[in-house]
């Protein structure tokens, strides 16, 4: 019965990280978080770009990459072309600026299709944890550790559980896919 607090930290876990995947997508606007996941080589270290500059966002439209050493501006350079994200860094000799387009109608489908499936990926997650939460008391009624009908009630409080944190999912997902229709 202690399991829940430790079920609910997996769960919202889930919904934590999906967020962080979905702020990474480009939804037509700057935004900062795109430029997570891209690492720069610093002195033979793979290095957070977020670590080793400043990241402003002067207009909607652009992010300014300010390197706090000069000499990384070649590889930030490189290292955002070598990313995924579709846009050219444009280099002046002391910043880098990226200008995000505006999205066309089939992008945009792509992100939504996109966000779909990190919702989905998501609420497997839930699921799964559910499953071995309930496994998990399963065993513990079979050695008598607890009674049936505390495995009943158990079950029942996970299920409600895991519906709120689908439920969860798909706000999170639905506010996403409004973000990027809407723009």
């Amino acid at each position: 019965m202690s399991d829940y607090p430790e079920i609910e930290r997996k769960m919202q876990k889930t919904c934590d990280a999906l967020t962080s995947d979905l702020a990474a997508i480009r939804a037509g606007r700057a935004n900062t978080a795109v430029l997570n996941p891209i690492t720069v080589s610093y002195y033979g270290v793979d290095t957070p770009l977020m670590q080793v500059a400043s990241v402003s966002t002067p207009d909607p439209r652009s992010l300014l990459i300010q390197p706090w050493d000069g000499s990384l501006l070649k590889a930030i350079e490189k290292a955002i072309l070598a990313s995924d994200l579709g846009i050219n860094p444009q280099n002046d000799g002391r910043a880098i600026r990226l200008v995000f387009p505006p999205l066309t109608e089939e992008r945009r489908k792509d992100l939504v299709k996109q966000t779909r499936k990190y919702g989905e990926t998501s609420k497997v997650a839930i699921r799964n944890i559910r499953r071995d939460a309930v496994e998990k008391m399963k065993k513990q009624q079979k050695a008598s550790e607890i009674t049936e009908d505390d495995y009943k009630i158990a079950e029942k409080d996970i299920q409600k559980l895991t519906d709120d944190y689908i439920k969860e999912i798909d706000k999170i997902c639905d506010k996403k896919e409004k973000e990027l229709t809407e723009i």
